[in-house]
C-alpha cells in the first residue's frame, strides 16, 4: 500500500470580498422581515466577509464548474504538477451547473488536461471528504501515483428571490422564515483543491493522510437540510421531478433550500458520540493535535461543539482550532479544502504536527474526519 501525501493546495474565491452591509446587492430579500432576520443570523454565523460569484448588476461571473478548475489549476502550481500528469480527479459539491452529466466532467473539461479517471461526489459538506476519500484510496491501492480532489460551490446563484417566489413568507413565524433565511445570509461562492501524490514533496511541508473516517446516520434522521421537495415528511415527501412539470415544483415551493433547526440540535450528540469513537478507534488523544481544523456553519454551533467536547473531557485546546469562516463565509463543500489551503499557506508547520479535520454534515446526518500529520 502506497503512502498518500498531500503536496499542492489551491483555492479560488470568486471577486472581491462582499461585506455584510453589500450582501443584499446579490442575493435580494424575501419579505419585508428579510433584514432583522439577516441580521439574526450573521450574529449566529459570525461571518464578516465572503465572495459571490455574481455582481452587483446582477451578472453571474462564473460556472461552478469554472471555479473548479480554477481552483485545482492553482494547486498543481503550488505542487509544480503539470496537469496533464493528474491520474484522477474527484469533484465535491452541493449542486453542480447541470443535472446530467456528473459535476466532474464539466470540471474536466476546464483542465485541458488530457484525459483521466473521474468521479463526482455529491452531498452537502460532507461530500469534500468523500471526494478526498476517494483520491486517498486511489493512490494508496496504487491505481494512482497523483490524483486531485476539489470541492466547489455556486449557492448564491439558489438564493435568488425567484427560487422562493411560492413561499407565502408573511404567513410565516420569524423561527418558520428563519428556516429559510439564516443559509441565505450564510453560505457563499467559491472552491478548493488539493493534489495528493505517492511522494512527499522534499523542498516543504506535505501532509500525509494517515486516515480517513466517516460514517451516515440517515437511517436515524429525515433530510435536515434540503432543497427537492417542498417537506422532508415521509407521508408528504415528493421528488421535485415527481411533479407534472419543473415549474410546477417551483411553485410548491419545493425547489427552495431550507434548515430545519430542531432537527439540528439533535444531530450534535450524534456527531459527539461518533468523535470519541473515532478518537478511541484510532487511540488519538486530544492533546495529540496540534492543529483542529473543524467545519461548522455558524459560529454558534462552533460553541455548542466545544461545550459537548469539553463535558465529554474530549476537548481539544481552542487555541489549537484553525477555522477561517470569518472572513471568506462558509463555502460548503469547499470549506475544509480551503481551511487546509490556509493552513498550508499561513502557517509555520513543522515535521511530526498532526492535523484533525472534522467535517459534520447535516444534509441527513453524516460526519466525517481525517487526520494528517506533517512531514
Amino acid at each position: 500500500m502506497q503512502d498518500v501525501f498531500i503536496t499542492g493546495t489551491g483555492s479560488f474565491l470568486p471577486g472581491a470580498p462582499v461585506d455584510n452591509g453589500t450582501m443584499e446587492e446579490r442575493i435580494g430579500l424575501l419579505s419585508e422581515h428579510s433584514r432583522k432576520l439577516k441580521a439574526a443570523s450573521l450574529r449566529q454565523n459570525g461571518i464578516k466577509s465572503r465572495h459571490y460569484a455574481i455582481d452587483a448588476g446582477g451578472n453571474y461571473l462564473f460556472t461552478n464548474a469554472e471555479m473548479a478548475a480554477q481552483a485545482i489549476l492553482s494547486a498543481c502550481d503550488l505542487a509544480r504538477l503539470d496537469p496533464r500528469r493528474i491520474g484522477y480527479l474527484a469533484t465535491s459539491t452541493t449542486q453542480g451547473d447541470l443535472l446530467v452529466p456528473g459535476h466532474a466532467s464539466a470540471v474536466h473539461a476546464g483542465l485541458d488536461a488530457g484525459p483521466m479517471e473521474v468521479s463526482s461526489h455529491q452531498s452537502v459538506c460532507g461530500s469534500s471528504m468523500m471526494a478526498i476519500k476517494s483520491s486517498y484510496l486511489n493512490i494508496r491501492a496504487g491505481e494512482h501515483h497523483t490524483a486531485v480532489a476539489c470541492g466547489s460551490e455556486f449557492s448564491s446563484r439558489w438564493f435568488q428571490p425567484g427560487f422562493y417566489s411560492a413561499i407565502d413568507f408573511a404567513g410565516l413565524s420569524a423561527e418558520e422564515a428563519l428556516e429559510y433565511e439564516f443559509l441565505r445570509w450564510t453560505l457563499s461562492d467559491g472552491a478548493a483543491a488539493l493534489v495528493m501524490d505517492s511522494r512527499a514533496d522534499d523542498s516543504r511541508p506535505s501532509l500525509r493522510i494517515d486516515w480517513i473516517e466517516q460514517k451516515s446516520f440517515a437511517d436515524r434522521f429525515p433530510s435536515c437540510m434540503y432543497a427537492g421537495s417542498r417537506t422532508a415528511d415521509p407521508e408528504q415527501f415528493r421528488p421535485w421531478a415527481h411533479y407534472g412539470a419543473p415549474d410546477e415544483a417551483c411553485g410548491d415551493g419545493a425547489v427552495a433550500l431550507r434548515q430545519d433547526f430542531d432537527l439540528l440540535q439533535q444531530m450534535f450528540p450524534v456527531w459527539m458520540g461518533y468523535f470519541l469513537e473515532v478518537l478511541d478507534k484510532r487511540r488519538l488523544s486530544p492533546e495529540d493535535v496540534r492543529y483542529f481544523l473543524p467545519h461548522y456553519s455558524a459560529r454558534s454551533l462552533g460553541n455548542r461543539m466545544k461545550a459537548l467536547l469539553t463535558q465529554a473531557g474530549a476537548m481539544i485546546p481552542e487555541e489549537r482550532w484553525f477555522n477561517r469562516q470569518h472572513r471568506v463565509g462558509n463555502v460548503g463543500s469547499a470549506s475544509i479544502f480551503l481551511m487546509i489551503d490556509q493552513l498550508m499557506r499561513e502557517t509555520a508547520l513543522q515535521p511530526g504536527d498532526r492535523v484533525l479535520c472534522f467535517v459534520p454534515e447535516s444534509g441527513r446526518c453524516l460526519a466525517a474526519f481525517m487526520c494528517m500529520t506533517v512531514v
